[in-house]
């Protein structure tokens, strides 16, 4: 627990939220400034600042609960899909540092844009970076 955490208060009961799904190890709720409709958090218990502090084991609890939720969520909302977002680090927009996923249920023609892209990587680039992130995966 990090005592200073918004969401480690939410676990503790100190600060109260919509509660949608709980198990041993995850939380999940819904986001008090959403999205669309239906738009929820799914966290883990402990206190973990990001997805590279979570050990292993419990990255897999956590993820299952993530998945049981969107399911959850696609047909409580009716939604024709929905996006699964987590950021780490400031720089990447993570607001509270306590590791969270979004769950976002998408509807056609509603007009938020989430989409991914910039310019055209050739392949002397992607094999630069092949290289540079092969070489920390050992």
């Amino acid at each position: 627990m990090d005592e200073n955490c918004v969401f480690c208060k939410i676990v503790s009961g100190q600060i109260p939220s919509t509660k949608i799904y709980e198990d041993e190890n995850s939380l999940a709720f819904l986001d008090i400034n959403p999205a669309t409709n239906g738009h929820s958090l799914v966290i883990s218990k402990k206190h973990y600042a990001t997805l590279l502090d979570i050990p292993g084991a419990e990255l897999e609890e956590l993820i299952l609960a993530v998945q049981k939720t969107g399911a959850a969520t696609m047909k409580a909302t009716k939604a024709d899909g929905f996006n699964v977002l987590q950021n780490n680090g400031a720089v990447s927009g993570q607001v509270i540092h306590h590791l969270h996923f979004h769950i976002v249920p998408r509807f056609k023609n509603d007009s938020l844009n989430l989409s991914l892209g910039g310019k055209k990587a050739g392949q002397a680039e992607l094999a630069e970076w092949q290289k540079r992130i092969k070489k920390h995966l050992k």
